[in-house]
């Protein structure tokens, strides 16, 4: 990954302090354009089979119980509902399952999670994911949500070299483990 300069807590404020133009597209002329080309909507009970499929061509395996709890935890418990899931010829070409809470006072919390996201290899190199991750952007800054996070295995460095081309970076906490035997 390249060694970008973060910015400054001011510059992230700034950017949450005005109403955001969606009629200007000079500001994000990639992102907008994934989006025009790819319908993205949100995720609802029935894309529950879809994304089981993809993520069994993707990982090899079967994680349907996995997605049943977060399916579970997106459509019934999350605070707000934020997860999306991309479109190619009416079929669910790509998903991005996040959460965000509900802070104080019932607003949206300052930070949301990405849980899970993933591409059908069919639409590899389409840019599904790129117009995953720029609706669900568009979504949380309406919500006026600061920051994202998520988790990457060390080694999914193709994972990696896809979150750093959209401009996530390393944070700041440093997570530790230990077996216990």
């Amino acid at each position: 990954m390249t060694t970008r300069p973060h910015p400054t807590t001011k510059q992230l404020l700034d950017q949450f302090n005005t109403e955001p133009d969606y009629s200007d597209a000079s500001q994000d002329d990639a992102e907008a354009l994934s989006r025009d080309r790819i319908p993205v909507r949100s995720l609802n009970a029935a894309d529950f089979d879809a994304v089981v499929r993809i993520d069994r061509h993707s990982s090899g395996q079967d994680r349907s119980a996995y997605y049943r709890r977060k399916f579970d935890e997106a459509l019934g418990e999350s605070g707000v509902r934020v997860s999306v899931v991309a479109e190619q010829d009416g079929i669910v070409a790509g998903f991005l399952m996040a959460r965000v809470d509900f802070g104080e006072f019932g607003r949206a919390a300052t930070a949301a999670v990405i849980d899970t996201i993933g591409v059908d290899p069919a639409a590899s190199g389409k840019h599904v994911g790129r117009a995953l991750v720029s609706q669900l952007l568009a979504n949380l800054t309406s919500l006026h949500v600061e920051s994202v996070r998520t988790e990457v295995e060390w080694n999914r460095f193709d994972l990696l070299r896809f979150l750093d081309r959209c401009g996530f970076r390393p944070g700041q906490q440093l997570s530790l483990s230990r077996p216990l035997v």
